[in-house]
Formats: C-alpha cells, structure tokens, sequence
C-alpha cells in the first residue's frame, strides 16, 4: 500500500513553463493591489518616520537607564 502517492507525482512541468505561470500570476496580483495616491503617500511616510523617531527615542532612554544603573553598581 503505497503512502502519499497520487498520479502524476514527481513528473514536473519545464522550467520556463513555470516561470511563465509564475509572472503571469504575479502580474495579476499586482493588478489587484491598491496603489497609494500622493497625498496617502506622504501621510503614510509621516506616520512611518513618527513611529520611528518615537521607537528610537524609547530605545535611547533605556540604553541611558540601563548604562547608569551599570554604572551605579559598578561604583559600589
């Protein structure tokens, strides 16, 4: 009793056959997509660059804590 097994498996099609189906389906996907006026653009770029900033300046603080927090406790 075969596992698994269907008909047709291991036989594949050839490379540029698939290829093919492969950017004929990408390039109907991309059809789909909805692409970003320029004023959805900028408020998306301003909202990424805010979040950003935000993240950094929350990274920054923690480093400051965590060093000094070091540094207190070497110093004892």
């Amino acid at each position: 009793m075969a596992i698994g097994n269907k008909a047709g498996a291991g036989v594949r099609k050839p490379f540029l056959e698939r290829a093919g189906k492969f950017l004929r389906e990408a390039r109907a996907e991309l059809r789909k997509v909805h692409w970003p006026n320029r004023k959805e653009l900028v408020a998306y770029t301003v909202v990424v660059l805010g979040i950003s900033v935000i993240v950094a300046l929350f990274v920054f603080a923690g480093d400051v804590i965590f060093f000094r927090l070091l540094d207190l406790v070497g110093a004892i």
